[in-house]
């Protein structure tokens, strides 16, 4: 077994996002903290134009957007950040509705800027203007915009087999404080010459989302949503503007390929990779005798790790593993080892259905927590 890879300080990053270009700028994710007095609250900046905003408003009530454009969220993953978590939220969309293969003329650069280069030989694009609100409901029960984002993207497929009908997901990640939201999301083909939004086709879409704060550990461990990971690529840096990805998402300098339908296959090599934050672990204590307390504190969490085949029954368990660290990236071979009198076998797991087990200890609180995550194998 494989430990994990990466360092949770390292990755706790707080997100920069500047959006210098396109038809909107995004109101900024995070204040920084100053010493001066508290001041009344002010209202979110308004960002998005009044035609966008009353599209929006037409199906919050209901959940019932426009489906000029049509596309469906299904699923989110959250990831701590500072102050809050950040929210990745997928979507699926056909081809065809998205616009690719549609000719368009290239957008113009903005102001001060290199003009945007062609899309490679081999490779369909479609040019799309976004637009998000974050709704919170307020103590008298009223849904109430607490950040807005605009800004333009261009999608990129590869053009070989291309299939107009094949339905695509995608992943839009933005982070935010703790708490419970609505998040409303517009599509629309992005007018090439003017650089704007095209209302004539729209797709309007809502997720409710909840962020749960340090509170809801006080008194348990918990874990972010368990997710398989077929690829983590290590960036340069942060990205630092609000996009949508193709097949991927990025979390702080991470660019993630998931399993999204949590089938194991071939492309899988043998093994599956789970990645998740333990949160609500309480730090081991400080050495007795330390002149300061560290700026890093460490936690102790032990994970049990097995396989139980559909129907019951243990199909793979392995050794115990231990972390100092919240943020866990475990790399888990399919492998059984079987025994018929004194022959020792190894064998793949068989196809079929079957469903990870993690039970979660922390050893300094004792407290612990088990979590399930279903996965077939073909």
């Amino acid at each position: 077994m494989k430990a994990h890879r990466f360092a949770a300080a390292g990755l706790m990053i707080v997100f920069a996002l500047s959006l210098s270009t396109g038809f909107a700028q995004t109101t900024p994710p995070a204040q920084k903290q100053e010493a001066k007095k508290p001041e009344a609250k002010q209202p979110p900046k308004e960002i998005l134009p009044k035609e966008i905003k009353a599209i929006i408003q037409e199906g919050l009530a209901t959940r019932q957007g426009r489906h000029d454009i049509p596309f469906t969220f299904f699923k989110n993953l959250i990831f701590p950040v500072p102050g809050g978590m950040q929210a990745v939220v997928f979507f699926k969309a056909k081809n065809a509705d998205l616009g690719y293969g549609v000719p368009v003329a290239p957008a113009p650069a903005p102001k001060g800027k290199p003009a945007p280069a062609p899309a490679p030989a081999g490779i369909l694009e479609t040019q799309l203007a976004v637009a998000l609100q974050f709704f919170q409901t307020d103590e008298s029960g009223v849904q109430k915009v607490v950040r807005e984002a605009g800004f333009p993207v261009t999608v990129q497929t590869p053009s070989a087999g291309y299939d107009p009908n094949k339905e695509e997901w995608y992943s839009l990640n933005y982070p935010l404080a703790y708490g419970k939201y609505t998040i409303a999301m517009l599509l629309a083909p992005l007018d090439p010459k003017k650089h704007t939004p095209d209302l004539k086709k729209v797709g309007v879409g809502y997720y409710d989302l909840v962020l749960p704060g340090p509170e809801a550990t006080q008194n348990s461990i918990d874990t972010t949503p368990l997710f398989l990971a077929r690829t983590i690529d290590q960036m340069q840096s942060v990205e630092s503007r609000l996009t949508i990805h193709h097949g991927y998402f990025i979390y702080s300098i991470l660019k993630i390929t998931p399993n999204i339908e949590d089938v194991v296959t071939a492309e899988d090599k043998g093994q599956i990779e789970v990645f998740f934050f333990v949160l609500g672990a309480k730090p081991k204590p400080e050495p007795a005798g330390q002149a300061q307390p560290s700026s890093q504190p460490t936690i102790d969490v032990m994970v049990d790790y097995e396989v139980q085949k559909e129907g019951g029954g243990t199909a793979i368990r392995w050794q115990a593993q231990s972390y100092s660290s919240p943020l866990i990236d475990q790399a888990l071979p399919l492998k059984r080892t079987l025994k018929t009198g004194e022959k020792t076998e190894v064998k793949d797991l068989e196809p079929g259905k079957y469903t990870l087990v993690l039970k979660i200890t922390d050893k300094v609180s004792g407290l612990t927590v088990e979590k399930k995550a279903p996965f077939e194998v073909k």
